[in-house]
């Protein structure tokens, strides 16, 4: 493990101390944290291997297993990075569920130092065998982009031939169809893999807040700003930087991301130092390319830089069987995640979810299984068991299946109905619409300013 660097979190200072003091001849470097809210700033700047990380803190967490809530974040940014999780001898069951969630192994406390040394000896060299190993199709296994379909295969070709290149890629589709998973795919398939992965859905960001995201600011930069913070540009350096929806930003905002692009270069609010950033840039957006190109309403130029290449991602109605796959796979997900045991669809289920032209793509597919498992009482899921969204169910009730082609109607122009329907029907009450809607209050905000409503 000579070349290992190596990150222990825990609250217990004399542990800290008595492994660094264990692993110092063994390892390239030994990292210690008594915070654990310091932990994803200590990855974001240091190349680390293996992450040592206690199940419980003195926090403001408070969850009573504060260990599974971080290493849920280190596999949110940092999937390849490896966790040993340190447990007390109670508090195995909770050692077991973390293996569940991506943990590599756990160790129990107070432990002999040779079985530690052995624990990370195996981890690390588990690590590089199948880093050699690695092959097209375990990358793809792990992306969890389910579908066998044409269109499905023709993507996952497409991505492994751009992922390892530095092009900045732009991620067309609609709504639901998965573009944040495509994003994931590209990062995990590329030569910066092993580095940050950051997402910003700057479609939800105001001006001001687009600024100091994105960018960042020094202490005394504007009222609330009581100390120095790292923008996203900063926190994705020698990593990759996914703007959702950016076809939502305004011109003025489109200016100042077009000038950061071209200089690789940010410069915090209240700063006049710029920061040089080495990131990989993908976007995504709902808006069709025709639309981005009326230059009106986005820059040409800021098309041709983040748009080296596109990536189209096909609506669920557009890819055959996949509805089947996909519902067994959430199926499978949502049994362990509510301790059910749901043995499979019925037929009459099956045909149900193959007849449904789902507006709300794979999204709206999850939520639908997601339901139907919270909901079922049986072994199986019939085809009364299986609601689809109820923004779907008002545009269904104005128009009815016999005109599901939607004549002349845009799918755009269906939502901006149904959310209408859903607002008038609880007289403004926008807490209830959103409810009925399945969306948060933030999102149906965006989409009544979208639709002028």
């Amino acid at each position: 493990m000579k070349k290992a660097r190596v990150l222990v979190v825990d609250d217990d200072q004399d542990l800290l101390t008595a492994v660094r003091i264990l692993l110092r001849p063994l390892v390239n470097e030994v990292i210690i944290e008594r915070n654990p809210e310091n932990l994803l700033s200590i990855l974001s700047k240091n190349a680390i291997d293996l992450v040592l990380l206690d199940m419980n803190f003195k926090s403001a967490i408070n969850t009573g297993n504060e260990g599974l809530f971080w290493l849920g974040k280190i596999k949110e940014v940092y999937p390849h990075i490896r966790v040993i999780m340190i447990t007390a001898y109670g508090a195995v069951d909770l050692a077991v569920r973390s293996l569940k969630l991506g943990a590599s192994d756990f160790i129990v406390k107070p432990w002999v130092n040779e079985h530690l040394l052995n624990t990370l000896e195996s981890t690390y060299n588990e690590t590089k065998e199948k880093g050699k190993k690695k092959s097209v199709q375990s990358l793809r296994e792990a992306d969890e982009l389910v579908g066998k379909s044409a269109v499905m295969e023709d993507l996952q070709y497409k991505i492994d031939k751009v992922a390892p290149t530095e092009a900045n890629i732009l991620i067309l589709g609609e709504n639901g169809t998965g573009k944040d998973l495509i994003a994931r795919a590209l990062h995990r398939r590329s030569l910066r893999s092993k580095a940050p992965y950051i997402k910003v859905d700057v479609g939800a960001l105001t001006e001001t807040l687009f600024e100091s995201e994105l960018f960042g600011y020094k202490k005394g930069a504007f009222t609330d700003a009581r100390e120095d913070r790292a923008g996203r540009f900063e926190a994705a350096d020698k990593g990759t930087l996914f703007l959702d929806e950016i076809g939502n930003i305004g011109l003025h905002q489109q200016a100042k991301l077009l000038s950061v692009l071209q200089n690789r270069q940010v410069t915090p609010l209240g700063s006049h130092v710029g920061i040089d950033v080495d990131i990989r840039l993908l976007s995504a957006t709902n808006v069709p390319l025709r639309a981005l190109a009326d230059e009106s309403r986005f820059r040409k130029d800021l098309i041709y830089r983040i748009n080296t290449v596109e990536i189209q991602v096909p609506p669920l109605r557009e890819r055959g069987d996949d509805v089947v796959l996909l519902a067994n796979h959430f199926l499978g997900f949502y049994n362990t995640k509510y301790h059910k045991n749901i043995e499979g669809f019925e037929r009459d289920a099956v045909a149900k979810l193959k007849s449904y032209h789902f507006p709300g793509n794979v999204r709206e597919l999850q939520y639908s299984i997601e339901r139907a498992i919270i909901m079922s009482e049986g072994l199986s899921i019939g085809e009364q068991d299986i609601l689809f969204s109820p923004i779907e169910q008002v545009a269904a009730v104005e128009f009815p299946m016999e005109h599901q082609s939607f004549g002349n109607q845009s799918l755009e122009e269906l939502e901006r109905k149904a959310i209408q329907s859903a607002v008038d029907r609880y007289n403004g009450n926008i807490s209830k619409a959103a409810k009925d809607l399945g969306l948060t209050r933030a999102a149906l905000y965006r989409r009544m300013e979208k639709y002028n409503i």
